[in-house]
This record gives C-alpha cells, structure tokens and sequence, in this order.
C-alpha cells in the first residue's frame, strides 16, 4: 500500500507541475497577443484552456482519490491537503492567462494597451512567465530555497503594479476611461498570477518543513 501511495502522490506531483508550466505558456502567449494585437495567438490561448481544464479535473480525482482510499495521517495528510490547494493555485493562474487573451482579442483589430503601458506589461508578462517556470521547477524538486525565491520575484511585479496605478492617475493620462479600466484589469491579472505562484511555492515549503511561511504580502 505504502509503495502505491508513493507511486500516487509522485505522478500527482508531476501534473500539478506540468500544469504549472502550461499556465506559465498560456500567460506568455497571451502577453505577446496582447502586445502584438494577435488575434491568431489569443484563440490558441483561448482554446487550449480546455486542455488545462481537463487536467485540472484530472488532478482534483486522483487528489481527492488518495484522501478517500488512502486514508493518509500527519505528513502523508499534508501532502494530499496541499496538493489540493495547489490545484486551486495552479487553475487560478491559467484562467488568468486566459482573461489576459480574451482582453486582446475583444479589443482586435486594435491593441488592448496605449503604446505608453507596452514596456511594462512586457516586463509584467516576462515576470509571470518565469514565475511559472519558477513553480514548475518548485513542484518538480520540492526546493524550499527555490520557492522562497519565488516571493522576492513577487515584489518586482508588486512595484510594476503600483507604477500602473501612478501612471493612470497622472493628469497627463490621455487615453480615455476605457484604456484606463483595460490597464487596471490586465495589471491586476498578472498582479494575481504572481500571487498564486507565490503561494505555491509557499505550499511547498510547508510540504518540506511542516511550517506554512507568513503569507502578509499574498492575497487569498
């Protein structure tokens, strides 16, 4: 029992990582849509949500599946608790992506952003996208060090975010209301996609260690 227990939780280790890594490719195809005004790559981004669904549910069963058949007690229990709420964390960020691509093609053929915003939200997406990979490599090798790391990157898309804000209430802002509420939307997206990133790798190192780190900075 034990040996398939291991077997279970080491292929439900993998997923939630494989998912991590395709939400981290949804987000940086969506980036490059919205930047380019991409219609072609918003669908691809759009359409491909399916398949991270799919997975997502996939990964709920067999999470679901080791708490009811296993019956696991203290450290087993707080791998499969964990896993759980990983698979929240890791759904939240690809239909993020997803939110990202639907702003772009809603406003194709135009761009969804004023070429002011561009350089930041290149920054933005360039930043998610590696703190997908960052999660990826997390769940893969359950590296404490690493995802504490993954909180520091956090903080440079938290100082992105709050320039956007600075920029918007500028009176020289000239973009109309429209683009103002786009660039708050989209700002918030990848601000919430790196927060769920974050707590990932917070639920690793809780899954390591057995101490959940503060999460003051990470919003539920």
């Amino acid at each position: 029992m034990r040996v398939i227990y291991n077997e279970q939780m080491a292929d439900l280790a993998h997923l939630l990582g494989e998912m991590a890594g395709l939400a981290g490719s949804a987000m940086d195809r969506a980036t490059q849509a919205l930047l380019q005004a991409d219609l072609t790559l918003a669908e691809q981004v759009i359409s491909e949500g399916d398949r991270i669904a799919e997975m997502i549910s996939g990964a709920e069963e067999k999470s679901f599946a080791l708490l009811a058949l296993q019956a696991p007690v203290a450290g087993d229990l707080r791998q499969v608790v964990s896993a759980i709420q990983i698979v929240n964390d890791v759904n939240r960020m690809g239909t993020l992506a997803l939110h990202v691509a639907k702003v772009a093609r809603r406003r194709h053929p135009n761009h969804a952003l004023p070429e002011a915003v561009n350089g930041y939200f290149a920054e933005m997406g360039r930043i998610a996208v590696s703190m997908g990979s960052g999660a990826q490599e997390v769940l893969d090798t359950r590296d404490p060090e690493r995802a504490a790391q993954l909180n520091q990157d956090d903080e440079a898309m938290d100082d992105l975010h709050r320039h956007l804000f600075t920029l918007l209430m500028d009176r020289e802002w000239k973009y109309g209301v429209a683009s103002a509420v786009d660039v708050t939307l989209l700002g918030r997206y990848y601000e919430r996609f790196a927060d769920h990133a974050v707590e990932i790798g917070r639920r690793v190192i809780f899954l390591v260690t057995g101490v959940l780190p503060a999460d003051e900075d990470v919003e539920s």
